[in-house]
């Protein structure tokens, strides 16, 4: 019987494998964001690309606010070049962490995606730190 899940044939798993094996290169998770974090250098700027009032009211220890429509080539000489940049937004109901991410690439800069965002990071159990 053809359903939705089965009408489209999965992808052969080498095909499956490329594609989830690239996933990686483009996003973290909040666990492993939050256990890289604990590190004395975790290897990346964390942005949240939230509005200044949603930073305020709770964001990741560590993150710094930069929301997405303000990414612009100016701001980002602060960092090196080859500075990595990890951003999240609200949650998976929000496209700004992708919008930062496109931004953040168009300028040339390495970008992670952290996936789940805030109600990922709450999700986990992680806390959040207030302005």
């Amino acid at each position: 019987m053809t359903n939705a899940v089965t009408a489209i044939p999965a992808a052969p798993a080498a095909d499956a494998e490329a594609h989830f094996a690239a996933l990686f290169r483009f996003e973290s998770d909040c666990w492993d964001t939050h256990a890289a974090l604990q590190q004395p250098e975790p290897g990346f700027v964390l942005l949240d690309v939230r509005g200044p009032e949603l930073f305020a009211a709770g964001h990741v220890a560590g993150a710094i606010n930069l929301p997405h429509a303000k990414i612009i080539a100016s701001k980002m000489a602060d960092w090196p070049a080859e500075t990595l940049f990890v951003v999240y937004c609200a949650g998976p109901h929000c496209n700004g962490a992708a919008r930062a991410a496109l931004r953040l690439a168009r300028l040339g800069r390495p970008v992670k995606l952290m996936a789940g965002g805030i109600t990922g990071w709450l999700d986990e159990g992680f806390p959040l730190a207030r302005a």
